[in-house]
């Protein structure tokens, strides 16, 4: 089984905003492996399909940001999902723009949606691709920063991120993650 998790916030107003870069991977991803969101629970939208043999799980959380993890931890243990078959996609303000990383564990960085992952699976152990938007300008809150929308040359970059990060989740469908890194980070 595999279980991909793209953060962000639902509602209309928070739809191409930065912090919601997570939840237009999976989007991507519904329409790639055509896995419809079409199950409401566990506060969140998800859907499961099979990819190459695999069972495959895509999550949008609902409970805003801050509480990502109060949605992703009650899905993996109803369906006794491991966290070695867990991915996160979120953005991250320490990467420029059109940047991915992937790890296999860490600290939170600040991120919100982490800490409350982190804070519910009990552990940091867990893959995540990091999505780069860079900092805000000077003078800029981060909170406005985050919840603002990318310029048309940021758009552009960020639709071929989108692609390399939907790319990289397929990917590791049926390959280990760290080939997956070896292969995708930059």
């Amino acid at each position: 089984m595999k279980l991909i998790v793209g953060l962000g916030n639902p509602g209309r107003q928070y739809e191409k905003t930065r912090h919601n870069i997570g939840f237009e991977v999976i989007d991507a991803l519904s329409e790639k492996l055509n896995i419809p969101l079409d199950q409401a629970k566990f506060q969140g939208v998800y859907g499961v399909g099979h990819v190459n043999g695999e069972k495959v799980f895509l999550l949008k959380p609902l409970t805003y940001m801050n509480l990502s993890g109060e949605s992703i931890v009650p899905l993996m243990d109803y369906f006794e999902i491991d966290n070695d078959e867990l991915v996160v996609i979120y953005d991250d303000l320490d990467l420029p723009v059109g940047r991915i990383r992937l790890r296999q564990k860490g600290s939170a960085g600040g991120h919100n949606g982490i800490k409350s992952t982190i804070a519910h699976l009990g552990t940091q152990e867990f893959n995540r691709i990091r999505v780069g938007i860079d900092r805000p300008p000077s003078g800029m809150k981060v909170p406005d920063y985050v919840l603002g929308r990318f310029s048309k040359e940021e758009q552009e970059q960020m639709t071929e991120v989108i692609k390399r990060c939907s790319d990289a989740c397929e990917e590791w469908i049926s390959k280990p993650f760290l080939q997956i890194m070896n292969e995708f980070n930059q």
